[in-house]
């Protein structure tokens, strides 16, 4: 009986299947390659220093700097002020890891957060590691920025007419709100809204400086009123101090929560080998941080030193006086929030888009993008309307999604990748803190 011989393979076929299959990996790669250059976040490589310096204002001072004087009022001057400038400083160092890390692999860029935390945790680890707390962050913190565009809207018209127009739902200001953003979402990536970002810059330090010296006026010239300001504790049982400084710790979480866009503004920025995107990045970074702890220090400190515990989650509602000028600070708050809301939705736009086109398949086009993003604006939207206390739950959100990915990830990943030597100042700092 004679066994059956395995046919040999011609040379020429196995050589042919070879080719075959480089040739599909390299369409498969230009495929990848034509729509990472439509996607928002890598299809524009061409921004400035400064480009970095006020997206960075815009995703870090927003509607969270008004909140810092009631944060104080529920942990007191002591910890109020080891909390907020701590969180300064460690959220200065965990950014710059960030910035070293966007390519710490020769001639790779980590261009998202979670590509990042793919190549720390693993592919799949890193994704649900990363993405579920990074969409808690920025899809929570465009909820609360409808909520507060509609409520300084509500404000500034109330204010403006000083009781003689009819008074309208905050439903429908958050619903004008909202408006502004099915055109401005349109906008293709980070580069194309550079002009939004710079002027919502420029007005959060306007409204902040505003708030500030309005703040000190009211205080300078207070007299007894200023006397009587008390600075004990917000509440006066156990249990709701308690809770209220969980509260103040999300909330000064939220604050700081401009890390999760971090990595996708740098994408936009154009690398060599010469000049690495962390150089410009990094400027632009110390110009921002400079004018962050200007608006914060200022605000969060004169705020309450001007009404102690009685200081509204808003500082902007405690002012009164003079009327148009906080009626103005209102408007720039609306402004500000237009240009935080379209930076927070960019990197949701590129997750969004990129399952769509990757994972569904679906042709990329204007048409894609003019419906899923009009979707998640609408979305946005409704949420707000139908949850107006939704920026009461800050604390809740700063627990899960903002103070992991702002204090405590970048620290886990820098020692996972870098390595640094054990028991070493770098080493120290890192353990200490994670």
């Amino acid at each position: 009986m004679t066994t059956p011989t395995a046919t040999a393979t011609p040379p020429d076929v196995m050589e042919q299947h070879v080719e075959t299959g480089k040739e599909r990996r390299q369409e498969e790669k230009l495929k990848n390659a034509s729509i990472d250059d439509w996607l928002p976040i890598t299809s524009s490589r061409n921004a400035k220093w400064y480009y970095s310096a006020f997206h960075n204002v815009t995703a870090m001072v927003g509607a969270g700097v008004l909140g810092l004087p009631f944060a104080m009022s529920q942990l007191g001057w002591g910890l109020g002020t080891v909390v907020i400038v701590m969180s300064f400083v460690i959220t200065l160092y965990t950014l710059w890891q960030m910035v070293e890390m966007h390519e710490m692999v020769p001639g790779k860029r980590f261009d998202r957060y979670h590509e990042l935390g793919q190549h720390a945790f693993g592919k799949r680890l890193g994704l649900w590691i990363i993405v579920p707390q990074q969409l808690i962050v920025e899809v929570g913190t465009d909820i609360v920025y409808m909520v507060t565009g509609g409520q300084c809207l509500r404000k500034f018209h109330d204010l403006v007419c000083h009781g003689s127009c009819r008074d309208i739902r905050l439903t429908y200001w958050i619903i004008i709100f909202g408006s502004v953003h099915f055109p401005l979402s349109q906008f293709p990536n980070f580069n194309s809204i550079s002009a939004v970002s710079a002027a919502a810059a420029v007005m959060s330090l306007t409204y902040s400086m505003i708030a500030f010296f309005a703040s000190a006026v009211k205080a300078a010239h207070g007299g007894a009123a200023h006397a009587a300001v008390d600075y004990s504790l917000r509440s006066s049982t156990a249990t709701g101090r308690a809770f209220g400084v969980l509260n103040a710790l999300g909330a000064v979480a939220f604050a700081y929560a401009g890390h999760n866009v971090v990595l996708e503004i740098q994408a936009t920025i154009p690398s060599t080998p010469e000049t690495p995107s962390k150089k410009p990045m990094w400027r632009g970074v110390v110009v921002a941080y400079a004018i962050v702890a200007l608006c914060y220090f200022c605000v969060g400190f004169g705020g309450y030193y001007a009404f102690g515990n009685a200081v509204e989650p808003n500082v902007l509602i405690s002012l009164e006086r003079p009327r148009w000028l906080i009626a103005a600070a209102n408007l720039m708050v609306v402004v500000h929030v237009v240009g935080s809301y379209q930076v927070y939705a960019m990197p949701v736009f590129d997750m969004i888009e990129t399952v769509l086109v990757k994972k569904h398949k679906f042709t990329p086009g204007v048409r894609l993008r003019l419906i899923a993003r009009s979707a998640y604006v609408a979305a946005t939207m409704f949420v707000g309307m139908t949850f107006p206390f939704f920026d009461g739950l800050l604390g809740f959100f700063g627990g899960f999604g903002f103070a992991p990915t702002t204090y405590y990830i970048p620290c886990i990943i820098w020692l996972m990748l870098r390595k640094p030597k054990k028991y070493g100042l770098s080493w120290s700092i890192n353990i200490e803190w994670c």
